[in-house]
């Protein structure tokens, strides 16, 4: 074992003195229409924030310390309002005892590894801690994970998993013993080393604080204006010489950054592919992966009604298929692997195959919407004469009205927009 690994307390694994830390900044450039003004980790998925899913999972296995290092107003304005000190998040899924969130300074970070840096020395860590990124989601047994880092006496340890497409992603180079050799971001194919790639998940140990203050590290914030774990801080590391292994996970594990990996997790994750949460309130019978919520009286009258259509075949559901709150579709309506967000009206003879409709959104009688997603209070406007279409991962983001007759092919639509005409592989912006 290294001479300088700290151990976590006292070499016992105690999971409600483990420290999460998860660094929320980027842009998400890739899904960028619908977080244009929203924090990627808030973004709606299954009827609730994306990082929940990862909170879920570590709660669950006892972990009741986290810490979202927040970058930029929009970040921590999504994830405070919504989750502030984890009081309501331990409420909504009865764990106890109860979740306790905390929250980066207000200090502008420089990257994800940076991130981990000022917490670390804001909140005086001192064991290793879990970083986790925000837009992932996985399924990670994490006893296992901190065993495997303290047999190791790891520096850092990496979350590896096997990939059939290394693009996007960074690749890890091994030996053996599961020691990391070089460590690539974002490759091309032939140039990858591995097929294992970084899933966004490290163990830190403790000595990282020193390692954040040597002179090459200062070097490459200087040149770089950046201090990123794949790009910057991981190759460091393992050039310095120091442990750097990699964990190669069996669970689940989704990429969310793209329209088409978030209908995919959408889709998987309906179908039962994360063990923490396959059960989202409302199954109609059991085995079927049919979904209807409705909790208070109101939004129970309204499931029924809806429950009531689907026995009288007046309207269709098929696939997986998860309906939120107070929802209203109409006679005709067909839905098919697909999720439809609370507040959500659908129109007559209306048509949603393979995709995601978020909440608050109307959509027009005989509208068609085909692998795509549309965002939060958008109004889809579609009659019989005149219906609006939209296929081949297409993106509506926020406050977006569609004109009856619409067409987006492979389009996608920056927030509070005003939309008529035909779209074919464009990306439309405000003027």
């Amino acid at each position: 074992m290294s001479d300088n690994y700290a151990p976590l307390v006292g070499d016992n694994y105690a999971p409600e003195k483990l420290r999460v830390i998860i660094p929320v900044g980027g842009r998400a450039t890739r899904l960028l229409h619908l977080t244009a003004e929203t924090s990627k980790a808030c973004l709606r998925l299954l009827n609730r924030p994306l990082v929940e899913f990862s909170l879920l999972s570590l709660a669950s296995q006892g972990i009741r310390n986290f810490i979202f290092g927040v970058k930029g107003y929009t970040n921590y304005r999504d994830l405070y309002d919504y989750f502030e000190s984890g009081y309501g998040f331990s409420a909504r899924y009865n764990i106890k005892p109860r979740v306790h969130i905390k929250y980066q300074p207000n200090v502008e970070d420089l990257g994800s590894a940076d991130s981990a840096r000022i917490n670390m020395e804001y909140y005086e860590l001192n064991s290793p801690v879990f970083a986790v990124q925000g837009d992932n989601i996985f399924d990670i047994k994490v006893k296992s994970l901190i065993d495997y880092h303290k047999e190791k006496g790891a520096a850092l340890t990496i979350v590896l998993r096997e990939v059939d497409n290394v693009e996007g992603l960074g690749i890890a180079d091994i030996d053996k013993d599961g020691r990391i050799l070089r460590f690539v971001e974002k490759p091309l194919p032939q140039d990858a080393p591995s097929n294992l790639a970084n899933t966004g998940l490290y163990v830190v140990s403790p000595e990282v604080k020193k390692i954040f203050k040597e002179k090459g590290i200062q070097q490459i914030i200087k040149e770089k204006n950046r201090l990123d774990f794949g790009y910057d801080f991981i190759p460091y590391v393992i050039e310095s010489g120091r442990p750097v292994y990699g964990y190669t996970l069996k669970g689940s594990w989704f990429d969310v950054g793209t329209p088409k990996n978030y209908l995919e997790a959408m889709k998987n994750l309906l179908n039962g592919g994360f063990s923490t949460l396959n059960d989202f309130g409302g199954r109609l019978s059991e085995g079927v992966p049919i979904w209807v919520q409705g909790e208070s009286a109101d939004s129970e009258k309204r499931r029924q009604e809806i429950i009531r259509k689907i026995k009288q075949k007046k309207i269709t559901i098929e696939g997986a298929v998860l309906i939120g709150r107070h929802c209203q579709i109409e006679d005709g309506a067909r839905i098919i692997n697909s999720c439809i967000d609370d507040f959500t009206r659908i129109g007559k003879n209306a048509v949603i195959t393979d995709s995601a409709v978020m909440d608050r959104v109307i959509i027009g009688d005989g509208a068609e919407v085909h692998d795509s997603i549309i965002g939060r209070h958008v109004a889809v406007n579609s009659s019989q004469r005149k219906p609006t279409r939209l296929s081949e991962i297409s993106v509506v983001a926020d406050d977006v009205v569609l004109e009856e007759g619409c067409s987006l092919t492979a389009s996608k639509v920056y927030p509070h927009q005003h939309i008529r005409g035909i779209f074919q592989n464009q990306t439309i912006i405000a003027n």
